[in-house]
């Protein structure tokens, strides 16, 4: 049973990890490296310290039975929401943010860790509630992911709050909740993001700024528009439960609804987020608007990446990050440096190795017959294309600058450290899936 038990290791799965770490160490050794060839921080050896750490807690998490996890996992998540509003009241402010706590030099993330901790716990829900209404399993299941996303986003942190968005959706997918409930979810939050920016984007990005746009930052305006929709919406219910109205109505009041609470939230968004925060949302429509403050990063990150060309100029050979022209290097916009010097095979490279793992979680919850590891590994799928598709998608100047590291490859352990230990128990997952 033993040997049977480790000839179930994935070390296809594995040897890609190691493949991307050891790919990430090499580039934020580069990130240290200044113009004249010296390197000026020592990012890259804590990174091999993170890294050996991680592949010790990969190990331990891929041996330890995730079956059992199921009876703590409250726990977890109560663990989870008390140091969260520890870090609100006495963390650290980084980057704007009071978001890390640490002693020293020595600073952990836990909204990163967090995310581990959600999964865990979202998974036991839905499991134990196969058998509960459809609605009352998505409201719960809300309320499971609201409480650790408020209290990031007051921090305020946006960028990592929203990957918990992907991970809460494709959970539920799978967990059979009714397609209608997520769209109204993704919806709402596409609209919130929406509403909150329109104004900044009207002041900075429009060529030709418009009149009427301005209501969505007059707070009386925006308090009449609103009760006004939530009215819609209420007689739309009334009519369609008490009166039998036609089911138009129902949709009428299910899009009326959306707005209404889109427009709700948005106003508490803006007074949540900075306004610099909200502006390197949009910056990204058109850098220029801001060479020199948001859309530096943006700007450098793409000369970076068109200076790679099709095979890059070489190792160590990059001037964007040699002459300090790239913000964050290390972290955010280490992509940036990877493609200026391996150029776009480099690039090819690193997707194709993503690639492998997302297929790799399909296959492991394809093969799985436990409900509670389909979640949990359904859970782990959204949080890495998320992180992957939103980090590259930033530095080549198509989405907006989140502050979402690329996992594996960026420097930090609290993202490392998230990024194996799901690792770990995608490796429980599949070496167990016919232990039952």
């Amino acid at each position: 049973m033993k040997n049977k038990f480790f000839n179930r290791f994935d070390y296809f799965l594995i040897l890609d990890v190691l493949i991307l770490v050891t790919i990430g160490i090499l580039f934020i050794y580069s990130s240290s490296i200044n113009s004249e060839g010296v390197s000026v921080t020592n990012e890259y050896i804590k990174q091999i310290i993170w890294v050996s750490i991680g592949l010790v807690v990969m190990i331990l998490v891929t041996l330890y039975d995730y079956r059992k996890i199921e009876n703590f996992a409250f726990w977890l998540y109560i663990a989870l929401i008390a140091i969260l509003i520890y870090t609100r009241i006495f963390g650290r402010y980084v980057n704007g943010a009071r978001s890390w706590l640490g002693i020293g030099d020595f600073g952990v993330q836990p909204s990163e860790f967090g995310k581990v901790f959600f999964i865990l716990f979202l998974a036991r829900y839905l499991d134990n509630s196969k058998n509960e209404a459809p609605f009352k399993r998505f409201v719960l299941s809300l309320l499971i992911l609201v409480a650790p996303m408020g209290l990031i986003l007051i921090q305020p942190d946006m960028g990592t709050a929203s990957v918990y968005v992907p991970i809460f959706l494709l959970m539920c997918y799978f967990a059979n909740i009714p397609a209608i409930y997520l769209i109204y979810i993704l919806l709402y939050g596409s609209f919130t993001i929406f509403f909150a920016i329109l104004p900044v984007w009207n002041n900075e990005i429009a060529k030709n700024p418009h009149q009427f746009l301005t209501l969505f930052s007059n707070f009386k305006l925006m308090t009449i528009l609103i009760s006004a929709l939530g009215i819609i919406t209420l007689l739309g219910i009334i009519l369609r439960k008490y009166f039998h109205a036609p089911k138009y109505i129902f949709w009428i009041s299910y899009f009326f609804s959306i707005l209404t609470l889109s427009l709700a939230s948005s106003v508490l968004l803006r007074n949540v987020l900075k306004y610099y925060q909200i502006k390197r949302l949009i910056v990204f429509m058109d850098p220029n608007t801001d060479a020199l403050g948001s859309g530096w990063n943006i700007i450098q990150s793409m000369i970076a990446i068109g200076a790679g060309g099709i095979f890059g100029q070489g190792f160590l050979h990059g001037t964007q990050s040699h002459y300090r022209f790239l913000p964050q290097q290390s972290t955010d916009f280490i992509f940036s440096i990877l493609s200026e010097e391996f150029g776009f095979i480099g690039g090819i490279i690193v997707f194709t190795l993503y690639l492998f793992i997302f297929i790799r979680i399909i296959i492991i919850i394809r093969r799985c017959s436990k409900h509670y590891g389909v979640y949990i590994a359904s859970g782990i799928l959204g949080m890495f294309i998320f992180h992957f598709f939103i980090n590259v998608g930033m530095v080549m100047g198509i989405m907006p600058i989140t502050g979402i590291p690329l996992l594996f490859l960026s420097y930090g352990g609290s993202s490392l450290l998230t990024a194996m230990t799901c690792i770990g128990l995608l490796m429980s997952i599949n070496s167990r899936r016919e232990l039952y």
